[in-house]
């Protein structure tokens, strides 16, 4: 009867609500990332990306990445690791922390987030003259 009248409706949203440290919680929490979502904890990564999943909803959309609070509103999909975008993307079911087979080798470089629009982007340098030179008034 409740599933009926659409209670359970009202408990998912109080549930939700509560995950998320109550109605401020919930306004910074869709201030921030534009959704409420509720789920279980898999994991967090060293750079403290926390990873959750609810298996409810469809699939594609029942694993999602809440990023650290120290990049604010600055954040993009390069700041997750190589691990953790594979159980993103179901590329595999278990986290990177309960894999047995994942490498790790001591050659292998830490993760960097694409530093584009940043002043340590990449630039490319050229050792040709240009074939075009710009027109430089006289002085």
């Amino acid at each position: 009867m409740a599933k009926l009248l659409g209670l359970d409706k009202v408990a998912t949203l109080f549930r939700t609500v509560r995950d998320h440290g109550g109605i401020i919680g919930s306004i910074k929490t869709m201030f921030r990332v534009d959704e409420l979502k509720s789920g279980t904890l898999v994991g967090e990564d060293k750079y403290g990306n926390r990873y959750y999943e609810n298996n409810m909803y469809f699939v594609g959309r029942n694993r999602w990445v809440i990023y650290a609070e120290r990049v604010g509103l600055n954040y993009d999909g390069s700041q997750v690791p190589p691990e953790w975008f594979g159980w993103l993307h179901h590329k595999t079911d278990l986290p990177p922390h309960k894999d047995p087979s994942r490498p790790k080798y001591k050659w292998m470089l830490d993760h960097q987030q694409n530093m584009s629009g940043t002043n340590q982007a990449y630039m490319p340098y050229s050792t040709t003259r240009p074939k075009i030179e710009p027109w430089r008034p006289p002085q």
